[in-house]
């Protein structure tokens, strides 16, 4: 599962148990990623933090599933698989729509995001996150004006900003520690975005 140790949630205690059972999912699941920190339960508890107010807070503006999108996007632009999975499972259950889901990942896998069946203003945050991944420090306040053109708020670009970082650091955490999908439960997240305390996978 890991090129480090973890902590099985069967063995967790303390600090690292109680987290444990914040995030669990199904039967006492914990995503893998989540389990790269057991030896670290402070970094876990940062991670979760971010991942939950980044991706799944009620303050977004963005629908849900076009921040999977972006998720999706950036993984695959990092080659993490770990991620593309789980997200990808995520965004086709909010998303509700399989066909639509499917011809957006193939354009993905081509690296092709013009021909998804996405509106102009997604297209261009996908231009901005790819651009964000592959070449940080090539973007210029023109960029910035690029999605504000296409009609995003300037909240609304924090969001992509940041669920673009997010994605790069997640990826960089499970392509660094050798993090695999065995044993879980793929496109579980924490759901309840009205509680931010509510770490819960369902």
């Amino acid at each position: 599962m890991a090129w480090i140790k973890t902590v099985p949630f069967e063995e967790a205690t303390g600090k690292l148990r109680k987290l444990y059972d914040r995030v669990t999912g199904p039967g006492g699941n914990v995503d893998n990623i989540m389990m790269m920190h057991s030896l670290r339960p402070h970094s876990m508890e940062g991670h979760m933090a971010l991942y939950k107010n980044v991706l799944h807070h009620t303050g977004n503006q963005i629908p849900k599933w076009f921040l999977e999108v972006l998720g999706v996007w950036v993984s695959s632009l990092n080659d993490c698989a770990y991620c593309v999975e789980h997200h990808f499972a995520g965004l086709q259950r909010l998303l509700r729509d399989e066909e639509k889901g499917l011809a957006i990942r193939s354009a993905i896998e081509e690296r092709t995001p013009e021909k998804a069946p996405l509106d102009a203003a997604q297209k261009c945050a996908l231009a901005y996150a790819r651009k964000l991944t592959e070449a940080p420090a090539s973007l210029h306040e023109e960029d910035v004006k690029a999605l504000r053109a296409a009609g995003y708020d300037d909240g609304e670009i924090l969001e992509i900003n940041q669920v673009t970082a997010y994605f790069s650091y997640a990826n960089r955490t499970v392509l660094g520690l050798g993090c695999s999908t065995k044993g879980d439960v793929l496109g579980l997240s924490p759901n309840n975005s009205e509680n931010p305390d509510d770490w819960g996978h369902k």
